[in-house]
């Protein structure tokens, strides 16, 4: 009788870590290709029916509902080899009058700081026509910075003044308000405020609605389970693929100039570097020189001085021994062996 073998499948099992990897990429929400931020204020939000992102924008950053009113350029938008400046100033003139300052940098530059200050100035400077009364009105400062600005985890910080505190009495605050005219008793707060966005530095983690935006910023993608205000247009009016043909020759063209910038300013300082250690190298070889000429003429004079010594030893060693002085004699009191002294005086 045949005896039944049986055949066991063998069922590959799901590794724990690829199982974890496929949910995980199951429940990512989908994401919507965008233009950069940059590109659009600079070329795409500029009419009046666009200025929906930027309020959603600045409400969330702002934590208040803000309306643009006008937008103008601090530098003059310019196409072909002008294009390749590796920022983009804006100014919006908001609801209640205040103003708001952009100021996007993709490349480090020792003066952002100042420029960002500049910019503030120039803004309240505006404000005032020669001869008139000082009726300021609040300017936000929105730096977005594509570097880390020695930032450790940090990527949004603010900054503000929000009084005059009283150096005696702790207590005592004289907020930097006034009034909108004499006869108003309404105080609205005038001091700069200043808001700083490195998008590279954020982890991706939403801790708020504006993080939302600060992903669109970091990586010109809009998930669809985002909520901010400003968002939903956003992945209407920034959607690549919704762009014309000549639209998106234009990005592409912004994108190559922005990089050949990155490209030009990482060759100047590898270029920096190098000329750096060859001076370095060359230096380092002049002292090198220089130290070991002075160690050998240090060890040469010692050597001379030895010799001189040696010289002027055996000379006498040979006087006493023709003067009828005894090898046993020279060899005490010269304090060498009877070997050393014989080959001296040449026995």
């Amino acid at each position: 009788m045949p005896v039944k073998t049986t055949v066991k499948k063998t069922v590959k099992k799901k590794r724990p870590a690829a199982k974890a990897a496929a949910k995980t990429a199951a429940n990512k929400p989908a994401e919507r290709e965008l233009v950069s931020f940059d590109f659009a204020v600079k070329y795409l939000l500029r009419g009046k029916r666009d200025f929906v992102v930027l309020n959603g924008f600045l409400s969330e950053l702002l934590g208040k509902k803000v309306e643009v009113k006008s937008i103008e350029d601090v530098e003059n938008v310019k196409d072909g080899k002008d294009d390749k400046t590796n920022r983009v100033d804006l100014k919006a003139r908001i609801n209640g009058g205040e103003i708001v300052v952009f100021e996007i940098q993709f490349l480090l530059e020792w003066d952002f700081f100042g420029k960002a200050l500049f910019g503030v100035c120039s803004a309240i400077k505006d404000q005032v026509e020669a001869g008139d009364v000082y009726d300021i009105r609040k300017v936000y400062s929105v730096n977005i910075a594509y570097f880390n600005l020695k930032s450790k985890k940090e990527y949004l910080f603010s900054g503000k003044l929000n009084g005059f505190q009283g150096v005696h009495y702790k207590d005592e605050v004289i907020p930097f308000a006034q009034s909108r005219s004499q006869k108003s008793k309404k105080q609205f707060e005038i001091h700069p405020e200043y808001y700083l966005i490195l998008p590279r530095m954020f982890d991706e983690k939403l801790r708020g609605r504006f993080d939302e935006w600060v992903y669109i910023l970091k990586n010109s993608k809009a998930r669809a389970d985002f909520k901010a205000a400003g968002i939903k247009e956003a992945k209407t009016k920034l959607d690549y693929l919704r762009m014309t043909p000549e639209k998106k020759k234009q990005y592409v063209r912004f994108l190559e100039h922005r990089r050949s910038a990155k490209s030009a300013l990482e060759t100047a300082v590898g270029q920096g570097e190098l000329r750096g250690e060859r001076r370095g190298l060359r230096k380092g070889i002049e002292k090198g020189l220089k130290q070991g000429l002075q160690q050998g003429l240090q060890k040469g004079l010692q050597k001379g001085l030895q010799k001189g010594q040696e010289m002027e030893r055996a000379k006498l060693i040979k006087s006493l021994y023709e003067n009828g002085v005894t090898v046993a004699k020279i060899v005490k009191s010269a304090k060498l062996s009877e070997t050393a002294v014989k080959r001296i005086i040449g026995m």
